[in-house]
């Protein structure tokens, strides 16, 4: 592994985990009212453009990263769809 692999692989990690106490408010408080839509459903698109993108050219880390922040955005999209209609 080369040290650009390490950047691109440690950039992913950081990136990717920075979600994580994002889904992890929203599933405790209930809420995602201070999330807009707008967010993330740009934000979605942009991963699923990285994640082609990192096909494309065959980078992994590219890949690997945005699979995962997706399924995160994703994860608050739903519970914030959800929690809206149990008001």
């Amino acid at each position: 592994m080369n040290s650009s692999e390490i950047f691109g692989f440690a950039a992913a990690t950081l990136s990717t985990i920075a979600f994580v106490p994002q889904v992890i408010k929203t599933w405790r408080s209930q809420s995602a009212d201070d999330v807009s839509y707008a967010l993330l459903l740009t934000f979605s698109t942009g991963c699923l453009c990285w994640v082609v993108y990192g096909y494309q050219v065959d980078a992994r880390p590219v890949m690997i990263a945005n699979t995962f922040t997706l399924a995160l955005n994703l994860a608050i999209l739903a519970m914030k769809k959800v929690f809206e209609k149990e008001l």
